[in-house]
Parts: structure tokens; sequence; C-alpha cells
């Protein structure tokens, strides 16, 4: 049967870098475009934690060699700037990809806020990593130059770490909406969308921060009344105790396993830790979801049962 899903994707999917990133959202597309010509409408979430983290690096290059002439940029710019340039990435080679196949469909990226609260009091507690992997070495000099904070990210090497809040809903979901009743493929809170809060009137201000991109997608698939959220990462199946010698692969995990999981500590915080929070909360708020943890390639077969880890 045709489903309404929404597909997060994480940063394997998008590269490291521009050059990466050209040829990563080719066989991106492909993936994305198997799932369409099986007949589903989808929606597509995607991280920035690579590109934003570069994109702010280099505004604050530009800053330092000309202060007279520019000013900061606020976290909130540099992840509308992202989603800009890899929606733009991403749309074209989804609709190269889909014209190759005779797939005639409009693919729309949508510069997308999500409301977030002011005193969300992860705004205290910086824990989402941003940018490119660093030396303990190159992480100290950070620290000690630019007082960011630094943390060890799942023995892959050190990461800037910035404000990670709760996303409480999109607000260009009406957009979203209205192009997905018309047939259209629609990129939506990439990087987990612009992080907004409302001050006076109808002001939305925008928020030193960062938010995780499988919680923004799981709220995307609740306001869009979506059967299904499939979040594409770097393992085929979701594992507990996992890198040990008695590590195991999860088929299939009902909400209830997956919160004693959590309880027990089993996943990764800030790796497979929000993936399971995020599809938990998607497939608790209605009967009959379900959600998806597997790799880009397996997402198809997926979907039928014969790949990842389904969560139900």
């Amino acid at each position: 049967m045709a489903k309404r899903i929404v597909v997060a994707l994480g940063g394997n999917a998008l590269g490291k870098n521009l050059p990466e990133q050209m040829a990563a959202v080719k066989i991106t597309a492909k993936a994305i475009t198997d799932l369409i010509e099986a007949g589903h409408e989808v929606v597509i979430a995607h991280g920035n934690g690579p590109q934003v983290g570069m994109i702010q690096n280099a505004m604050a290059q530009l800053v330092r060699s000309e202060p007279e002439n520019h000013v900061p940029f606020p976290l909130s710019v540099c992840v509308a700037m992202s989603q800009g340039y890899i929606g733009y990435d991403l749309q074209n080679a989804l609709r190269e990809e889909m014209l190759d196949r005779g797939i005639d469909r409009g693919v729309s990226t949508v510069l997308t806020q999500v409301e977030v609260d002011r005193d969300d009091p992860a705004f205290a507690h910086p824990t989402k990593p941003i940018g490119a992997f660093m030396t303990k070495e190159e992480a100290d000099a950070l620290i000690k130059e630019r007082d960011y904070d630094v943390i060890e990210d799942a023995g892959r090497g050190y990461r800037r770490v910035v404000a990670s809040p709760m996303p409480k809903s999109i607000i260009e979901i009406d957009t979203v909406l209205s192009l997905v009743s018309t047939n259209h493929i629609v990129i939506a809170c990439g990087g987990g969308g612009i992080p907004v809060f409302k001050t006076g009137g109808h002001h939305l201000k925008g928020a030193a921060a960062v938010i995780d991109k499988d919680f923004a997608a799981a709220v995307l698939a609740k306001q869009l009344d979506a059967d299904m959220l499939i979040i594409l990462t770097a393992v085929p199946k979701v594992a507990i105790r996992f890198g040990k010698p008695d590590q195991k692969e999860l088929t299939r995990m009902s909400v209830k396993e997956a919160e004693k999981y959590i309880a027990d500590g089993e996943f990764a915080p800030g790796s497979m830790l929000p993936k399971i929070e995020a599809s938990v909360d998607f497939v608790s708020s209605r009967q009959g979801r379900t959600a998806l943890i597997t790799q880009l390639e397996r997402a198809r077969d997926g979907i039928d049962g014969k790949e990842g880890t389904v969560i139900y």
C-alpha cells in the first residue's frame, strides 16, 4: 500500500563538504526515487551538522578579515543558509533522477522555521554536535580561542556542541501540506529547521541553536499525518550492546521494548538515542504508525520488512 512517508537523511547521505555533497546527493536521489516510484508520498528532512559548522566558521573568518564591514552571523541564519544550499543540490538531483525514470513531478525546498521554547533547558546544556571532527589538540585550541563547548563524539573524534532544544511545531506546515497535496516532493525542516521562538506580537526570533533533525522529522511527520517515519543512518539495523562481543541487531522493536532499552542506556546520546526517541514519539502518537531505522540503500526493502529495524 502507498504510504505518506517522512524520510530523515543523516550526514552520510549528504557528505561533509561541497564536492562530497554533490556526489552524495546523486546516490541519495536514487534511493528516494525508489520510494517515489513505488507509489509513496515522500517528504524529506535532513541534517546539517557538518555544513552549519562549516558555514559559521567561514562567516567568522570573514568577520575577522574585514571587521569594519561585517557583523557576526547568528547560528539561526547559518542554519537557514545550510537549508538553501543543501536543498538546492538535493532537489536538483531528485528532479534529474525522476525525469530519467519518466516521473514528471515538482520538487520544492521550503525554508522552514521550527518553534522552540525559549526557556528550554537545552540552552544551558549544549549537546548537539556540529562541524567537522577534530583532534583533541584542535578542540583544546577552539575552547581556548572561542570559548566553544566541545565533546568527544562516539569514538570518532571531537566536535563542537551547541544547544539543541526540542521542536514544538513547524511554522510553515500549511505550505508543506499544500505542496504535498499537489503531488510535489518536498524538502523541509533542513538541519532540523531554523529554530525560532515567539516574542511580542507576531515576531519570530531566531535562537542560537541547532535542532536535532530526527526530532524535527518526527514533529513534521505528526503534523503531516504521515504513516511512516524513516530515519536513515550509517548502520543497517539498530543494535543493543553495540560494539561488544555479544552485540545483537534488532529487526523489530515495540515502543515498550524501545523505552526499556533507553532506560537501560543501550543507545549512545547524540548518535542512536535521538533516533530511537524520535521514532517512539512518532509511533506513539497514533495507532498504526511505524518507524524504520536503516541505511539509505536499504530503505525500500525496509518498508517491506526485509531490512532495517522497525519500531511499532
